[in-house]
């Protein structure tokens, strides 16, 4: 399968022309600002459904918008009633759409375009009026609210808003991607308005409030919840704006005698995980705990761990070998340590339930 893919140089483009290139015996014909009329025609001629991305933004002057957005989009369906191909055809539209400016009436015109296309040409046709996009690529200090704030706080430059309150509506670039990409998987005839989903709305304050606190939890380790919605895609947004020497940064490590202690990350809710090495003959721990648990997983070196129940002086012992991997779990009322029982140096990570808190640590010494 061929797709023409119009703008394929503009952000969601770029996502899209590597999304399609992931898809086995699906081929990018790639359309960008510059190439000709012939072009546009030669890709039409080998296309099989085109997605039309292509589009003015901020030109220098109004009557671009009505030239590209509007004019190339009669172009294309021209070129395909021309062709005699009544293949599918996506449109990225704007919510801007319904509004009475340059904008938005040249992007009412280009729907209106594919539509004559679907009626008369019996072209599949879907036009998406797309919210705000954001996602990895797109250019800073254009027209993305989101880009700008990622882009400027990853490079320690400064934002500036002027309506904390004002709402924004927000798709994620890899959702609107799926939308296009399921919909051509799955034939359709006419006309259809799809909605991506899920669709996000956010404040300006609270946008720049969630970027900084990525950008914080390199120092205080505190991890957002960066597993799902609109955090997990914000997360990824804002990394993909670090620059090379920021891909890596510091952790705390505590050393002594025994090894080093490193603290890795910290979650609001589901604890923290860190590292700890110990040498041959070394033992750490000879404490209890009340509340707090932890998982313990050797991946270098041999250790013997010990518990001793606090009320019944049972006392357990169990070995376990970097070679084997194996999670041990301290239970709340045994007091127990680990030691090194090998002849190299021991590697644990270690998971705690809640993050160490130095005023209330639920840590009381006693040996096993």
């Amino acid at each position: 399968m061929k797709v023409l893919v119009t703008g394929a140089n503009g952000f969601i483009g770029k996502n899209l022309v590597l999304r399609l290139r992931e898809q086995t015996g699906t081929e990018a014909l790639s359309f960008t600002r510059g190439d000709g009329d012939a072009a546009l025609h030669y890709m039409l001629e080998q296309a099989d459904a085109v997605i039309h991305l292509a589009g003015e933004n901020r030109p220098a002057s109004t009557d671009a918008f009505e030239q590209v957005n509007a004019g190339l989009t009669r172009q294309i369906c021209d070129g395909l009633r021309t062709l005699g191909k009544s293949v599918p055809l996506l449109l990225a539209s704007s919510a801007q759409a319904d509004l009475d400016n340059p904008y938005g009436r040249s992007k009412l015109a280009a729907e209106q375009v594919v539509e004559q296309l679907a009626q008369n040409n019996g072209n599949p046709v879907a036009i998406y009026r797309l919210p705000g996009v954001f996602g990895k690529w797109c250019k800073p200090n254009y027209n993305s609210v989101v880009a700008t704030f990622c882009h400027n706080k990853a490079h320690d430059m400064l934002v500036q808003i002027n309506d904390a309150d004002a709402r924004i509506r927000l798709v994620y670039v890899d959702d609107v991607l799926s939308a296009f990409l399921s919909l051509l998987a799955s034939p359709w005839s006419g006309l259809v308005r799809p909605v991506v989903a899920p669709e996000y709305c956010i404040t300006l304050g609270e946008l720049s409030e969630q970027i900084d606190a990525f950008k914080n939890c390199r120092s205080n380790l505190v991890s957002e919840r960066v597993g799902t919605g609109l955090t997990r895609a914000l997360y990824a947004t804002y990394v993909s704006y670090l620059p090379k020497d920021k891909f890596a940064y510091d952790v705390p490590a505590y050393g002594d005698a025994r090894g080093v202690f490193v603290e890795m990350l910290k979650t609001p809710d589901a604890g923290q995980f860190s590292f700890f090495t110990a040498h041959p003959g070394i033992t750490r721990g000879g404490h209890y705990h009340h509340t707090k648990t932890e998982k313990f997983l050797v991946i270098k070196g041999k250790a013997r761990f010990g518990f001793r129940h606090m009320l019944t002086n049972d006392v357990y012992h169990l070995e376990t070998d970097g070679a084997k991997p194996q999670v041990v779990e301290t239970v709340p009322g045994w007091t127990h340590d680990i030691t090194n029982v090998g002849h190299e140096e021991m590697v644990v990570i270690l998971w705690a339930n809640e993050i160490f808190d130095r005023v209330n640590p639920d840590t009381i010494t006693s040996k096993v």
